[in-house]
């Protein structure tokens, strides 16, 4: 197994305050991308770079982008989840490079649902 390096601890710092921005009142918005067995085959790990490479060209500091297992709709993966602060989740649905972008221009930047790739809206919980 590698050492770790102290740049290593660095980005796990970094990645860990990124993830408690929006339950702590600090970030804009959650994108969860759902990375089960069935997401990664139908090509989850691209809308994850796709998002990535969008946040770090832009450079972006205040959207959490985190994974999840299954959802539970394979037939629909790829799948990703975007939470904006004080407004119901919004699972988005058969996704491929060019919807990420634009969900997360639209959505995730600008606020806009973009209703055409969206499965649904709310949580999926019971209190």
């Amino acid at each position: 197994m590698a050492k770790l390096k102290p740049e290593d601890l660095n980005k796990i710092v970094e990645r860990m305050r990124h993830q408690t921005l929006l339950r702590d009142g600090a970030g804009r918005a959650k994108v969860t991308v759902h990375m089960g067995t069935c997401g990664i085959s139908a090509g989850a790990r691209k809308i994850m770079s796709t998002l990535l490479a969008s946040i770090e060209k832009q450079q972006i500091s205040d959207v959490i982008l985190t994974t999840s297992g299954c959802a539970g709709l394979c037939s629909q993966e790829p799948m990703m989840t975007v939470e904006l602060k004080d407004q119901a989740p919004v699972k988005y649905v058969d996704l491929d490079e060019k919807k990420a972008r634009t969900i997360f221009a639209d959505h995730v930047l600008e606020g806009k649902i973009v209703t055409e790739f969206a499965l649904g809206m709310g949580s999926e919980r019971v209190s």
